[in-house]
């Protein structure tokens, strides 16, 4: 009886929401750390990261490497009823197109379809910033890779990752990616803070230029930025705000902000947490109005397999290397994600049902569930 009384009471939500199309879209950055093929690039400095180098990288130790790699991915956003990888992926620190192809082309991802956009940058280490994308939800119309120039004391230039924009549509709706990896916190935070503030500047520099093109411009901001949302690289510079419903003018929303606050982190380091890995959206992608794309949620997908189970490091990210042991993880870092929605016929989500319906392809319903802010599949019923 309590089933039948489940199934009838599922089935009229469904009836009542018949006809209304709800989309959601799950957009994502991760850090692959030192995601390198096995050959020794002549004038880059992977030498580490081959069959005689430091950390003995081998043919073998790589495909385990791609295989975690490609499982990370295809279950990111699985806790809120996603499947196959997210629509879109900023991905930092891999060292060259084919270390991205390889990714893709395992079986648990080649069918969702993905493509790559990716520039060599002049970083010393050859490690580069790309983007993944599934052609199912978005078409690259333009994109841009941008070199970040700055020197240290000696006036001497330091060669670090270059900042990459992707422009394109996005199930009908223009949008705009900026994927970064900002200059790391080596040799002290203090001393490296002016690099992450000169990125923050030419960060800031590249989606004022989206905006002046388009003043509603929708643009996601990404990377493993270095510095967490409170620094002064992300508060003054690049201008994200904590809060959505609060911002000032030429603010940005910082996603990730809320998360910081409760004391979650997308990587550790000596006992400190940290949530470097960072999405950052204009203001067009705030709001109530659910006629077009709009930020739904946050999150930091730490799922039990991506975290180091016991010893010295129990509770960080499960890396493939500690020091030069090999232990056959997946990276230093967690990947960060946004969920965005929209519902054309419908404004607001204010006066929304308990359930609410994001058709996908295929026979299979989902159903958005607002007790627990999920999307979760159900017995088809109807189809829209």
């Amino acid at each position: 009886m309590r089933k039948l009384l489940i199934f009838i009471l599922l089935f009229l939500s469904l009836v009542t929401l018949y006809g209304q199309s709800y989309k959601a879209g799950l957009i994502a950055f991760y850090n692959l750390e030192n995601l390198f093929d096995t050959i020794d690039t002549e004038g880059v400095l992977d030498e580490e990261f081959t069959p005689q180098g430091l950390d003995r990288w081998t043919g073998d130790k790589y495909l385990h490497k791609i295989n975690n790699m490609a499982l990370a991915i295809s279950k990111i956003g699985e806790d809120d009823g996603w499947r196959g990888g997210p629509a879109v992926i900023g991905v930092s620190e891999i060292e060259n197109r084919e270390v991205l192809e390889d990714i893709i082309a395992h079986p648990l991802l080649k069918g969702s379809g993905y493509q790559i956009v990716h520039y060599n940058s002049p970083d010393l280490r050859g490690v580069d910033v790309a983007l993944l994308y599934r052609t199912r939800f978005f078409r690259v119309t333009a994109s841009t890779s941008n070199k970040l120039r700055i020197y240290n004391e000696k006036d001497e230039r330091i060669f670090t990752r270059d900042q990459l924009v992707v422009s394109g549509i996005f199930d009908g709706e223009p949008m705009h990616f900026i994927v970064n990896h900002w200059p790391s916190r080596s040799g002290g935070e203090m001393t490296t803070r002016p690099r992450r503030n000169a990125a923050a500047v030419l960060t800031r520099h590249l989606a004022d230029s989206l905006l002046n093109a388009d003043a509603n411009a929708k643009i996601f901001i990404m990377g493993d930025l270095n510095d967490d949302p409170s620094n002064e690289s992300l508060r003054k510079h690049l201008m994200a705000a904590p809060d959505a419903g609060k911002l000032k003018e030429g603010e940005f929303f910082n996603c990730m902000y809320p998360l910081y606050k409760k004391g979650i982190g997308s990587l550790y380091y000596r006992d400190g947490t940290n949530l470097f890995d960072q999405i950052i959206i204009t203001p067009s992608l705030t709001g109530k109005d659910y006629s077009s794309y709009k930020f739904y949620k946050a999150q930091v997908f730490n799922n039990q397999f991506l975290v180091q189970k016991d010893g010295q490091y129990k509770g960080y990210p499960l890396r493939t290397y500690v020091g030069t042991v090999f232990q056959g993880g997946f990276s230093d870092h967690f990947p960060v994600y946004v969920l965005i929605v929209k519902n054309p016929g419908k404004k607001s989500f204010s006066d929304r049902p308990e359930i609410v319906l994001f058709p996908r392809a295929g026979d299979r319903i989902y159903i958005w569930n607002n007790l627990n802010s999920r999307v979760q599949p159900c017995t088809p019923l109807l189809y829209l």
